[in-house]
């Protein structure tokens, strides 16, 4: 959301009125999903998609309206015939959209908040009051709501009585990484969407394969943290890509860092009595997905002295080693590939 972000943030600063539109329901094939967005100005597109063709272009002149008369639309595309054609729902298919006048006092803080969480890391939800009879001009029934309780932009104005249920729902989404619609038993329709930073992938050792897989990493979304113990492989010229870079000791390193159920840890150091120091702190903590570099032998041989330390057969069972999707992969790049296809996998289940 990072370039709707700054579009509607120059278009405030001239005082252009935009809309945003949102996918809030989905059937049949397509290239985006629920929740993608595009914000609209008088003069067409500004910022994101919602997947091109004849649904971004209807879309387009829904939005002129809703401009013109600043309250909020919804809209249900049915992608048949000859719209199919000129589309890339490719089957056909059913989308609703939903077009809100933005209101700067209201939707700027909001995205404020999603772009540094974004960037700092941290979890929120959005949720939009999808009726468009519950809105009224300069009054938006749409609020960013942190895992802390924090509340910022308009305000719902659901019943006192159904506010634990929406919280709840807000939690989940949170959790999920996942959009929902929300129906109460009033009627009232409310479309929860999550606000959740890139996850984090924290690579110990900054060698021939780390430098193949942090760019990579990087460019399919995950935040890359490099720590190594030697300076010439904790040079960011090196690593390009990386968020951070770190020259630090393995021993205890990876308290130094906030890794949580959202965390990511590749264990590719420059040796066994590294890799199973790194380990053995990593299995303490609740990351994701651990992985470690490596032959079934050296694995065995590292799983061995755990289970002498106090570790048991369920922690090791954590453990992705050898590292890295099966491809048959020999160089430096192609083992990085399998890395992050794994990754990739991981994060999509």
């Amino acid at each position: 959301m990072g370039d709707i972000y700054h579009e509607m943030k120059s278009a405030s600063q001239d005082a252009k009125p935009c809309a945003l539109a949102t996918i809030v329901k989905q059937a049949g094939p397509s290239p985006r999903g629920i929740g993608a967005k595009c914000l609209i100005g008088e003069n067409g597109l500004l910022a994101g998609t919602i997947g091109g063709g004849i649904l971004e272009a209807k879309t387009i002149r829904e939005a002129l309206k809703v401009l013109n008369s600043r309250l909020p639309a919804k809209v249900t595309f049915l992608l048949k015939g000859k719209d199919v054609e000129q589309t890339d729902m490719l089957c056909g298919g059913e989308a609703e959209v939903f077009i809100e006048p933005v209101v700067y006092e209201v939707h700027l803080p909001i995205f404020e908040r999603v772009a540094h969480i974004q960037k700092r890391g941290g979890k929120a939800a959005i949720a939009t009051i999808l009726n468009p009879d519950l809105w009224k001009q300069e009054q938006v029934p749409k609020v960013l709501w942190t895992k802390e309780g924090q509340e910022l932009g308009g305000d719902l104005a659901v019943p006192q009585q159904r506010e634990a249920q929406v919280h709840e729902a807000m939690k989940k989404v949170m959790d999920s990484r996942r959009p929902e619609k929300l129906t109460l038993d009033t009627g009232v329709e409310i479309f929860l969407e999550p606000v959740v930073s890139n996850p984090v992938l924290y690579i110990f050792g900054g060698g021939h394969v780390s430098r193949q897989i942090v760019p990579l990493a990087s460019l399919v979304g995950f935040r890359v943290v490099v720590i190594d113990d030697r300076e010439e492989f904790t040079r960011h010229e090196d690593l390009p890509g990386a968020a951070q870079v770190h020259k630090l000791s393995f021993d205890n390193v990876v308290e130094k860092f906030p890794v949580d159920e959202d965390s990511y840890l590749v264990i590719v150091t420059r040796g066994h009595v590294q890799d199973k120091n790194v380990l053995a702190q990593a299995l303490r903590t609740d990351a994701k997905y651990i992985g470690m570099i490596g032959s079934k032998r050296k694995r065995d041989i590292i799983y061995e002295k755990l289970l002498e330390q106090g570790f048991s057969q369920d922690d090791l069972a954590r453990v992705h080693s050898p590292i890295g999707l099966e491809i048959g992969a020999e160089t430096p790049e192609e083992i990085a590939v399998s890395i992050v296809a794994e990754l990739i996998k991981v994060r999509a289940e």
